[in-house]
């Protein structure tokens, strides 16, 4: 029975990932063109200001807890 239910939330957070998907929306009829004035494109999201920082934190837990699970 609880391999069911592991199937079953595996595809229902499959599922539900589809349904909160973010669609692109088309590009401006300017740009498509290749007219009009060029900017600098899209702004950086914020999270890209820390992106080696969270790799670096990611790597110090992947290491305290492989260090504290070996028993």
């Amino acid at each position: 029975m609880k391999t069911i239910n592991k199937l079953v939330s595996a595809l229902l957070l499959f599922v539900i990932s589809f349904a909160y998907a973010e669609e692109i929306p088309p590009a401006p009829a300017s740009a498509a063109r290749g007219t009009g004035g060029g900017g600098p494109g899209a702004p950086a999201s914020p999270i890209d200001m820390y992106v080696y920082l969270l790799g670096i934190v990611a790597i110090a837990f992947i290491i305290y807890y492989t260090k504290n699970t070996k028993a």
